[in-house]
């Protein structure tokens, strides 16, 4: 079998198998304090064994609406006030202990507020130890008998263990004693007084199953991490009054196994549990407290120590240790004491203190960073990274959270009312924790040698000795021989008595060998009836083995049908994941196309929505164009209308002024001169009538009420003429200013006169005029008009000298 390799932690030699796929939540416990004094308010209660409950204190409201909200969390187990430090021991640190003796590493922390009983549970008080004395009593009281002589292993820089021979060992053993060394403590001193009540346990507690045929070493360190930096409490420094030298902070390494360790921080072996607590006090008092508001003593740093516990295999003869590195097994438990988070405000912290309160604060978020991060990879398949490098304390210990060792917390709380939401963020904290699970740590290696080596050698000198005792025993059970010499030649006594004595004897022996030939049939007829049983039980065995081995062989088939079963599904389920992924990827995008083909469709429907109200302007506007366009048509032929039937009543006004008109009457033919003037005056006149809409409509009209006096002049002046021939003459000129040819003619011209914005047309009964905005305007057709006019007085000339040539 493969040797097991010198390491720290230890890790497996194969780092995936079927033990290390097996995995144990972090063990989680709850410690509650007795209140300081008993009239204070408590604001935590015990439920069960399991179970605890927070109430908010009084006047505390959680919710806006102002009700309180208790709240429970669970763990592994809840230790009340009344709890003994043995019983919490017996549960939480005695299995650690004795996975340590077997070879696996463990960590065990304690973890809340200030004042909260952190450092009384892991290290106790006088008349009542912690944690720390009762691992140290129950490690030595198991190995005690097999411990190597010192300086047999011997450490190094590199985190691993050297192995040297006896003689060796006891050279160095005699170096070191020339020189005293007060990192090497001796077994020889008297116990300090001040912490002789600590280590002074009561109850005797020892691991079962020790092996008995390797040698054990034991090695102590002790570091606490300040403001985020490491520093050894077990390193003397030599004492300068003149220039003190600080302490120098340590470097964290990590070894060839990859694991995580603090480069040249010092290690001593200790051989008792007296040697062991004296270096872990002298540590102790270098440690960094101080008084703060909360806590006359409180820890201003993370304190961790470590018991390295190193065995090596007997030799075949059971003498000596095998002098094979590779055959070191080297396991470790780290017991720390995490320095207690606090808000500032209520410690009152300056300086410092403020600082050291800061640090503290910072590298307890990043423990509880990455206790949510491994959870949130555990729970949903997740790989973010774990920020262990965020601070020194997560960085050390980043080993046991991979798998290298068992894991236990021990929250400790205050029920007290003031440490009421510090209290609420360690249970939140604890709750996260418990659901962070660790690999099991696997079974040391063995090394291959014969188990029993060390007692079956040392009895075997001793059967020789045995057989004499018994030879002599035997010897002295026969009757004494008498005196044997002879004074006399007639002595007749001394001889019979020898030959009865000898004769005594002989029956004494021959009775002795009866009863040991009986005693020897009997043993043979017990030892047949024995090997008759064996055989039986063997024949028995052999049967129930082969019907073990077909009942395993089946299993195995049945394994493997499993598996390929188990590979078939795999298959699917990855072919199925490719096919989802497929179906996903084309959901996403119809999902796209639908939401682009929904945006077109919003798009053109916005656009019909504009185009429809667009051409709804455009109807209605269209409506009112024709309407006004109907009512201007409809007033132009309602005024054309009137038009006639004014020229009628004119013309019969003309008519009858002719008829009853005197004969010898001759009006003076009017000149065309003071005609134009005339209409020019007439067309001076501004219209009382505001602009009309239907202006072009009456452009005609006033042309033609334009000509009408004129033709009435024409008329009069033109007495002699015939009636007849003038009013059909008339009538035919009238009609061509009515025309809708020349009001087309008139719009026309309008559009054609871009400065002219507005122009509003003023119809009367008598003049012919219109208006523009701001000037007056004479009717479009004047000259026409005039010419008319002519033709009327050409006429009237005409008739006037044909008349005088009558």
């Amino acid at each position: 079998m493969k040797p097991a390799r010198t390491k720290t932690p230890r890790k497996p030699p194969v780092k995936k198998g079927s033990q290390t796929s097996l995995k144990d939540p972090v063990g989680v416990y709850c410690r509650v304090r007795p209140l300081s004094l008993p009239e204070q308010e408590c604001c935590i209660e015990v439920i069960s064994n399991t179970t605890v409950q927070l109430h908010p204190p009084e006047g505390y409201r959680l919710n806006r609406n102002g009700d309180y909200k208790e709240t429970q969390y669970s763990f592994k187990q809840v230790f009340g006030t009344h709890t003994t430090q043995k019983e919490l021991f017996d549960v939480v640190a005695n299995p650690l202990v004795d996975d340590l003796i077997h070879g696996k590493n463990g960590l065990l922390f304690t973890y809340g507020v200030t004042g909260s009983g952190k450092t009384h549970t892991m290290t106790g008080s006088p008349g009542e130890g912690g944690l720390l004395p009762r691992c140290l009593d129950m490690l030595f009281n198991s190995i005690g008998s097999f411990q190597a002589k010192r300086y047999v292993f011997k450490s190094n820089d590199r985190n691993s263990m050297d192995i040297q021979c006896e003689v060796d060992a006891l050279l160095e053993r005699q170096k070191r004693e020339a020189t005293p060394n007060p990192k090497t403590p001796s077994s020889k001193r008297q116990v300090d007084p001040e912490f002789a009540d600590m280590i002074n346990v009561q109850e005797f507690c020892k691991a079962e199953e020790v092996d008995e045929d390797s040698v054990y070493g034991v090695f102590v360190s002790y570091i606490e991490i300040y403001n985020n930096y490491i520093y050894d409490l077990l390193e003397e420094v030599p004492f300068d009054p003149i220039k003190p030298k600080p302490p120098q902070s340590k470097l964290l390494r990590e070894d060839k196994n990859h694991n995580m360790y603090v480069a040249g921080c010092t290690e001593v072996e200790v051989k008792s549990t007296e040697e062991a607590f004296e270096v872990f006090w002298r540590g102790q008092k270098k440690r960094r407290i101080a008084n703060t508001h909360l806590n006359r003593e409180s820890s201003r740093s993370h304190s961790v120590f470590n018991i390295k516990l190193v065995q090596a295999p007997l030799d075949a003869d059971g003498d000596n240790v095998l002098q094979e590195k590779e055959q070191i097994t080297i396991s470790q438990l780290s017991l720390v004491d995490l320095a207690g988070s606090e808000r500032t405000n209520r410690t009152k912290a300056e300086g410092n203190r403020l600082r050291e309160a800061g640090n503290i604060n910072q590298s307890l978020m990043t423990l509880r960073t990455c206790m949510e991060v491994l959870r949130e990879n555990q729970t949903y398949g997740t790989n973010k990274m774990v920020p262990y490098r965020d601070s020194k304390l997560t960085h050390l210990f980043k080993n046991y959270f991979d798998g290298e060792g068992k894991v236990r917390l021990i929250v400790c709380v205050n029920p007290k009312a003031e440490d009421y939401e510090e209290s609420l963020q360690v249970m939140r904290f604890a709750e996260v924790t418990q659901e962070v699970e660790v690999a099991r740590p696997t079974d040391k290696a063995i090394c291959g040698l014969t188990p029993g080596r060390r007692y079956r050698n040392q009895a075997r000198g001793g059967p020789v000795g045995d057989e004499l005792l018994v030879s002599e025993v035997v010897l002295q059970s026969f009757p004494p021989l008498p005196s044997c010499e002879i004074l006399d030649i007639n002595d007749e006594q001394t001889l019979p008595r020898l030959i009865e004595a000898l004769e005594k004897r002989h029956h004494l022996r021959q009775m002795m060998i009866d009863e040991f030939h009986k005693q020897s049939i009997t043993f043979k007829a017990l030892l047949q009836e024995f090997d008759n049983a064996v055989l039986n039980k063997e024949n028995y065995i052999q049967g129930k083995l082969s019907e073990k081995q077909k009942v395993i062989s089946g299993q195995k088939s049945e394994i493997e049908r499993l598996e390929k079963k188990n590979k078939t599904l795999e298959y699917k389920v990855e072919i199925l994941e490719k096919t989802t992924t497929i179906y996903e990827e084309d959901k996403r995008n119809l999902q796209q196309e639908l939401e682009t083909q929904n945006q077109k469709l919003q798009q053109q429907f916005s656009d019909k929505r504009r185009l429809e109200a667009r051409l709804q302007g455009m109807v209605t506007e269209t409506t009112m164009k024709w309407e006004k366009e109907c009512e201007r048509r409809v007033a132009a032929k309602q005024l054309e209308m009137q038009n006639k039937l004014w020229v009628k009543d004119e013309k019969l006004k003309q008519l009858k002024a002719i008829v009853i008109e005197p004969k010898t009457e001759r009006p003076e033919r009017p000149s065309r001169e003071r005609d134009r003037e005339k209409a020019t005056q007439r067309s001076v006149s501004p219209s009382p009538v505001p602009p009309s809409s239907n202006c072009i409509a009456q452009i005609s009209n006033g042309q033609q009420l334009m000509s009408q006096p004129q033709l009435h002049r024409c008329s009069n002046s033109c007495s002699s003429i015939s009636v007849a021939s003038c009013i059909s003459e008339w009538e035919q000129k009238i009609p061509s200013y009515n025309t809708p040819l020349n009001v087309t003619s008139i719009a026309r011209r309008r559009q054609q006169e871009p400065g002219q914005s507005k122009t509003c047309i003023v119809s009367d009964r008598r003049r012919g005029m219109y208006w523009t905005e701001g000037r007056e305007v004479v009717p479009s057709l004047r000259n026409e008009i005039e010419i008319e006019e002519d033709h009327c007085s050409r006429g009237a000339e005409k008739l006037h000298s044909g008349g005088l040539h009558s």
